[in-house]
């Protein structure tokens, strides 16, 4: 007679051969989605049109210090200015963030088997990845402004978290610095307020960053059902304290120093703003939503959650 141990190794046996399968189903999705819808920027978008006169680089509502009362002292020419200096620091966000993205990427996979699909998409994002870095690049040249990286600190913080990241840990990750952006890019590629190089990149960037999200949130679902209790609860740490860096990495204060205004009175506005907490909640709203859901929100990741201002 099977025993209760016994019946309980197989109905566990069988769970997790059927979340192996719907893995590999998942990611054959995800490959076929690939084949035919995967963009190569520098033959899709015409890199040699001018910017218009008068068309914004990142929609105004958008722009960190919208409805501020410094916003309010702004000329129209600054505020344009300010877009697109802001456009450039946040493709300077996006190309630091998917260097990570890629390394987490690579450690995920490099002991499980090559041949499966899993895998195979794995390898296949992180080519996408490839080109979006590349294509922030070349869109940040072609803005004529700098590059902005992130802070010396935030740079350490990064290579601290890609050391001692978990499994679930990286997928939060990814989650958080891709869907946040998504939303905003999900405005900007319809706008027409916006230049036309701008909402070409963000619609490359939205069409294949939707598969690279199904593809964190389908396992990190399964991560989060399977992990060790020590690693979910370390998820549920890290993650919220991710959320505080890339909430204060979401604005480089040197934007508003390189278009001539008071660095400091610029960052205090923006900590004040309203509409500024209301955007990036909204932002981050389906992402925590989900994160709740699935038990990433709680103890002390959610207080370091709310603290970073992305939940309400």
């Amino acid at each position: 007679m099977t025993t209760v141990t016994e019946a309980d190794a197989l109905d566990g046996l069988r769970d997790a051969l059927g979340r192996l399968k719907d893995r590999e189903q998942v990611a054959e999705r995800l490959l076929a989605s690939s084949a035919k819808h995967s963009f190569d920027p520098d033959k899709e978008l015409d890199w040699d049109a001018p910017f218009e006169d008068g068309k914004w680089f990142w929609p105004p509502e958008l722009l960190s210090l919208y409805d501020t009362p410094m916003w309010q002292r702004m000329s129209e020419e600054q505020r344009l200015l300010l877009s697109r200096h802001e456009a450039a620091a946040l493709a300077s966000l996006g190309i630091w963030f998917e260097l990570i993205l890629m390394q987490l990427l690579v450690r995920h996979v490099y002991d499980k088997s090559a041949t499966s699909a899993h895998v195979r998409y794995a390898l296949t994002e992180i080519e996408d990845e490839c080109r979006h870095s590349k294509m922030f690049a070349r869109l940040i040249s072609h803005g004529d402004t700098p590059w902005y990286p992130v802070s010396r600190t935030h740079q350490h913080l990064g290579r601290l978290f890609k050391t001692i990241s978990t499994t679930p840990g990286s997928f939060t990750a990814t989650l958080l610095g891709e869907e946040v952006l998504d939303w905003m890019q999900r405005l900007t590629f319809p706008d027409e307020r916006v230049q036309p190089l701008i909402r070409g990149v963000t619609r490359i960037h939205v069409v294949e960053e939707a598969r690279h999200v199904r593809y964190a949130r389908e396992e990190l679902r399964r991560q989060m059902v399977t992990a060790p209790k020590w690693s979910r609860e370390f998820t549920r740490i890290t993650s919220g304290e991710f959320a505080r860096i890339f909430s204060v990495a979401f604005v480089n204060p040197e934007v508003y120093t390189n278009i001539g205004l008071d660095k400091r009175e610029a960052m205090a506005q923006v900590k004040a703003s309203a509409h500024r907490r209301e955007i990036m909640q909204t932002g981050a709203k389906k992402l925590t939503d989900f994160l709740d859901d699935i038990g990433v929100l709680r103890g002390v990741g959610r207080h370091l959650w709310k603290s970073s201002g992305l939940l309400a």
